[in-house]
């Protein structure tokens, strides 16, 4: 299945968080936070001005982005575990 984001969302998958602490304690699962680090998968065109113009998006597929923890709505598409949030959400592009 094909999925394209409307107006200002992403789609973001996250990026796996840590297994073990800097001192090599095995984090499991249940204790892990989610990670606020993902790869963006696919934007939406833009969202309109005031005057009706389109705005392109600042991010593209395949930046490295952070964002807020509670961002975005977790949505499983073709079986993977997604993130669809507006770019305002994301605090930033890593690299």
């Amino acid at each position: 299945m094909k999925f394209r984001p409307l107006h200002d969302r992403v789609v973001v998958r996250r990026l796996d968080g840590e297994e073990k602490t800097k001192g090599g304690i095995i984090i499991p699962d249940t204790a892990k936070e989610k990670p606020q680090e993902g790869e963006v998968v696919s934007v939406g065109p833009g969202a309109r001005d005031d005057a009706g113009k389109l705005v392109a998006l600042d991010v593209k597929k395949g930046d490295r982005v952070l964002f807020g923890k509670w961002s975005g709505t977790e949505v499983k598409i073709d079986g993977a575990d997604l993130l669809i949030m507006k770019e305002s959400d994301i605090m930033g592009v890593i690299g």
